[in-house]
């Protein structure tokens, strides 16, 4: 049983350290809204509390905590499920889900502790500014872009 999740264990002991002293290391050396240059108009690390979802979204509701919270344990509990289902053989799916699943729960730690997410990579062009972002959002983002190139490889081998 602990060999089919493996992957996910390795990635997860990875990802979720890597996060959270990255936050943590965030917190205690800078202060809110602090930003330093590392490359003249391309790269900041700056010192930002998301407090809704992606972007910001439901930012000022009440029921942002409970919500995304709940949201976050649902998506954990399917990713396992998921995970479970998966043969080892299919290590790129499986891999894209344990980054998922390393960065929601990374995310889920500042929630809770916090009831927002702490955020500090800063990727910008000049004055045109992405949303800030942390090691657990990449982690999701890289994740999710390696289910879908495995979705479209599987899609390319039906076609042939």
């Amino acid at each position: 049983m602990v060999h089919r999740y493996r992957l996910l264990l390795i990635v997860v002991a990875i990802v979720l350290p890597l996060d959270q002293l990255t936050k943590i290391y965030i917190d205690s050396t800078m202060v809110l809204h602090q930003s330093r240059t590392v490359i003249e108009h391309f790269f900041n690390i700056c010192y930002v509390l998301n407090t809704g979802a992606a972007f910001g979204m439901l930012a000022n509701s009440p029921f942002r905590v409970p919500l995304l919270a709940g949201v976050a344990l649902f998506a954990l509990a399917v990713i396992l499920w998921l995970f479970k289902r998966l043969t080892v053989a299919q290590q790129l799916q499986r891999l894209g889900l344990a980054l998922v699943f390393s960065g929601a729960m990374g995310n889920l730690i500042d929630r809770l502790r916090l009831g927002a997410v702490i955020d500090f990579i800063d990727v910008h062009w000049y004055q045109n500014h992405w949303p800030a972002f942390n090691i657990a959002d990449s982690a999701i983002t890289i994740g999710v872009a390696l289910l879908l190139i495995d979705l479209w490889r599987e899609e390319k081998r039906r076609s042939k």
